[in-house]
């Protein structure tokens, strides 16, 4: 069984399994400038980052590009292979927002799946907070992760929050982390809090290891 795992603002690195087809690990990670890892500053930064750098001396280096301005825009551009405009993700969706992946919009991990991928994404999604913008919707087996980017997630928590307006907190409060399945089954395993963002990363890195293991133990 041929694996692809998409990590999204998160590093983490996992052993391919020997198929006929790669497995694929893909890291996506928001905000990190090109001169942030050594392998580009060749240590003009004062500090290393090997793991990354192994990537980029054992693979290829792709160095002229064009970035999009937001982690919306971005990672639609590279999961549906289409520039933002045409799909209208160009900007970042506020929680209850009607935007995200439409059903026409064909993704990278559905064209995967047709090839006998098993598919996961673990970590920021930020591509609608709707049950039918979640990545289970759109070619993934799995999805751990949250929705948005930290400052909406930490907005509850904020002195001045409008608890009392039952009506905004419904329609406008960000969900919690999700768990959901491409079965349908989706699970809000709570808040991703200011207390739970220090230790978030361990919760999708360890989730991302389960997926692996099963999926070898699945053959």
């Amino acid at each position: 069984m041929r694996v692809i795992f998409f990590l999204l603002s998160l590093v983490f690195a996992g052993q391919a399994l020997a198929q006929d087809k790669p497995n694929m690990l893909i890291i996506w990670g928001d905000d990190i400038g090109f001169w942030n890892l050594s392998t580009n500053n060749m240590g003009m930064m004062g500090y290393d980052t090997p793991n990354i750098d192994r990537i980029a001396e054992e693979g290829a280096k792709f160095t002229d590009y064009y970035g999009q301005q937001s982690c919306t825009a971005g990672r639609s551009a590279f999961i549906l292979g289409q520039s933002p405009i045409r799909t209208g993700l160009t900007k970042v969706g506020s929680p209850g927002a009607d935007l995200g992946i439409r059903p026409e919009d064909v993704t990278l991990a559905s064209l995967l799946k047709d090839e006998g991928y098993v598919t996961a994404q673990f970590g920021k999604n930020h591509l609608g907070d709707k049950d039918e913008f979640l990545p289970t919707n759109h070619g993934f087996d799995e999805f751990f992760g949250n929705l948005y980017h930290l400052n909406a997630e930490e907005e509850p928590e904020d002195p001045d929050y409008p608890h009392d307006n039952e009506l905004l907190v419904k329609l406008f409060s960000p969900r919690g982390v999700i768990h959901s399945f491409a079965d349908g089954d989706i699970v809000d395993t709570g808040a991703l809090t200011r207390e739970r963002m220090k230790t978030v990363d361990r919760e999708f890195k360890l989730a991302a290891l389960d997926f692996m293991t099963r999926a070898v133990d699945q053959g």
